[in-house]
C-alpha cells in the first residue's frame, strides 16, 4: 500500500494518494484544484488514479474532486450524511457510516464524525495485504496534530445562527463513540496543520496516533472525565477569525467548483496594452513584491499579493470573484513564477487571470502614504485600524485602535468611517500591505504605520518614562 501525503504549505492543507501497488489503482482524498501534483505521482507509482473523494464541505479553499474527475475518469464518492441541509448539489456517489470503497487489497471505510461539520466522514484505512484491520485514519477536520476542527464556522463563514454549540456536543460525541474506540496504534493524518484557520492551536507535526492524541491533546481529559461542559467551553474559547472568502467556498464546494480543464499556461502581456487596462479599469494588476518594495513605489490602485507561500490566503482577502470581474495582471519574473501563482489561486476559485507582466516601467505608479510610530500620536485619523487578528490585538494593540482582520475587512466596509484618513497596521507590515491595498483600491484614504505594531511597541519601549 502506498499512501502520500501532498501538503499546501499555503493553505496549511494535505491532500493524500492512496493506491494498492498490486492493481495499480489509487484514489485521492480531499485533492486541490491544481491537480498536476496528483496525477505526476499516480504516473510515477504506476498507478491509475481511479477514484476521489473527500472528507467534507471545505470553507479553506476549493475542492478539486471534480477537476480530478474530469480529468481522469474516476469514480466520485461524497458523504451522504448530515441531514437535507449538508448535502452535496453534484452527481458523486454518497457515502454514509460504514460504506467502503475498495482499490485491490486495500478497504477505505467511510466514518461519520460530525462536529466541524453536519456531513464530516474520516476515512479508516485498512491493508488486507497486510493485516484484517484498519491502521490508519484520515481524519479530515476532525482530529488535528494536537488539537480539533473548530464547530464554530458554519456561525462564521456560512450564516449558521449559534451552530457552533450543536456542533462542539457532535465533535465530543465523535470522539468518544467513535475516535477512542479505535486502537492506540492506528496512525492520524489530518487534513490541516498550524497556520490554518480551522482549528485554534494545530501542531506542525504531519501525524499522529490515537493513542497520543488520547493521552497528550488538550481534549483528553475532559473527555476521560465525561466532562461535556468544560470541554465545550474550552473548545470555543479563543478561536481565531475566520476569514470571510470561507462562505463563498462553502457556497461552491456544496454546488461542486468550475471545470478548468487543464488552463492554458500563461503568457506574458504587452506594457502598454495593460496600462490602457488599467485606464479603462478592464484589467486589475496585482503586485506580488514585498511591502517594502511596494512602499517605493507601487502601480496605482494594484493590490499587493506578495508571492511565495501565502498567495492563495492573501488574494482571496482582497479578490473575490463574485463581485470582481476584471481579469488580473501578475507581477511576476517569468512564466513558471506566474504560473505557480496561478496555481495557488486557483485553489480559491480566482481563476480570471489574464497574464503577467516582469516590470512595472510604463504603467502608472504611486507611493503609498506612511506614517512613523512617533507621529501616530498627533496624526490626524478617523481610525487606526488593526488588521491583526482579534487574538493578537488581545494580547496588546495600539490605544483607541480598532480591530478587524485582514481576511474579513473588505466584507465589512460599513464598519468603517465614510470620510477621513484610516491608519492601517498590522504586526510587521505584510497583512497591513495587503489589507491597505485593497482599501486604496475601494477609494478610501489610506496611511499604513510604517514598520506596523512591532516598530510601534518598540518606539514606546524606547522613550523613557515621565
Amino acid at each position: 500500500m502506498l499512501i502520500e501525503r501532498i501538503y499546501d504549505e499555503d493553505l496549511a492543507q494535505a491532500s493524500y494518494l492512496i493506491g494498492c501497488q498490486a492493481k495499480g489503482e489509487a484514489i485521492v482524498v480531499d485533492g486541490r484544484r491544481d491537480i498536476a501534483v496528483y496525477q505526476d505521482l499516480a504516473a510515477r507509482n504506476g498507478m491509475k488514479i481511479v477514484a476521489v473523494t473527500e472528507t467534507h464541505i471545505h470553507a479553506d479553499y476549493l475542492s478539486g474532486t471534480r477537476e480530478l474527475a474530469a480529468a481522469t475518469g474516476a469514480k466520485i464518492y461524497v458523504s451522504g450524511e448530515g441531514g437535507p441541509d449538508w448535502q452535496y448539489e453534484f452527481d458523486g456517489e454518497r457515502l454514509y457510516d460504514g460504506d467502503t470503497i475498495a482499490l485491490g487489497n486495500i478497504t477505505i471505510k467511510a466514518v461519520h464524525t460530525p462536529g466541524h461539520t453536519p456531513e464530516h466522514l474520516s476515512f479508516l484505512v485498512t491493508d488486507g495485504a497486510f493485516s484484517d484491520q484498519p491502521g490508519y485514519l484520515l481524519s479530515g477536520d476532525f482530529v488535528f496534530s494536537g488539537d480539533l476542527g473548530r464547530p464554530d464556522l458554519l456561525d462564521e463563514a456560512a450564516g449558521g445562527v449559534d451552530t457552533r454549540f450543536e456542533g462542539a456536543k457532535q465533535l465530543f460525541a465523535s470522539l468518544r463513540d467513535k475516535f477512542l474506540t479505535l486502537p492506540d496504534y492506528v496512525q492520524v493524518h489530518p487534513a490541516h496543520g498550524a497556520g490554518s484557520a480551522c482549528g485554534k492551536a494545530l501542531g506542525a507535526i504531519p501525524s499522529s496516533t490515537v493513542g497520543y492524541e488520547r493521552l497528550y491533546a488538550w481534549w483528553g481529559p475532559y473527555l476521560a472525565a465525561n466532562d461535556e461542559r468544560g470541554f465545550i467551553d474550552e473548545l470555543l474559547d479563543g478561536q481565531p477569525d475566520a476569514h470571510a472568502y470561507f462562505g463563498r467556498m462553502k457556497r461552491e464546494n456544496r454546488v461542486g467548483p468550475a471545470v478548468m480543464g487543464g488552463p492554458a499556461p500563461l503568457q506574458e502581456l504587452d506594457t502598454a496594452a495593460v496600462a490602457q487596462g488599467l485606464a479603462e479599469d478592464t484589467l486589475t494588476f496585482i503586485d506580488t513584491r514585498s511591502n517594502d518594495d511596494v512602499h517605493h513605489g507601487t502601480v496605482a490602485r494594484s493590490l499587493n499579493v506578495p508571492a511565495g507561500k501565502s498567495v492563495a490566503s492573501y488574494g482571496a482577502w482582497v479578490v473575490n470573484p463574485e463581485t470582481d470581474k476584471n481579469p488580473l495582471v501578475l507581477l511576476a519574473k517569468d512564466q513558471d513564477q506566474a504560473q505557480d501563482m496561478w496555481d495557488h489561486l486557483v485553489r480559491v476559485g480566482i481563476d480570471n487571470v489574464a497574464g503577467y507582466l516582469t516590470g512595472i516601467e510604463g504603467l502608472p505608479t504611486f507611493t503609498p502614504k506612511l506614517v512613523k510610530p512617533e507621529d501616530l500620536d498627533g496624526f490626524d485619523a478617523a481610525m487606526v485600524l488593526d488588521v491583526r487578528n482579534k487574538t493578537e490585538h488581545k494580547a496588546g494593540h495600539i490605544p483607541g485602535s480598532y480591530q478587524l482582520s485582514g481576511g474579513r475587512v473588505m466584507w465589512h466596509l460599513d464598519e468603517l468611517p465614510a470620510g477621513g484618513t484610516i491608519v492601517t497596521y498590522c504586526q510587521s507590515g505584510v497583512r497591513n500591505s495587503v489589507a491597505a491595498s485593497a482599501l486604496r483600491r475601494a477609494g478610501y484614504d489610506v496611511v499604513e504605520l510604517d514598520g506596523s505594531y512591532a516598530a510601534w511597541n518598540a518606539w514606546r519601549n524606547s522613550v523613557p518614562a515621565a
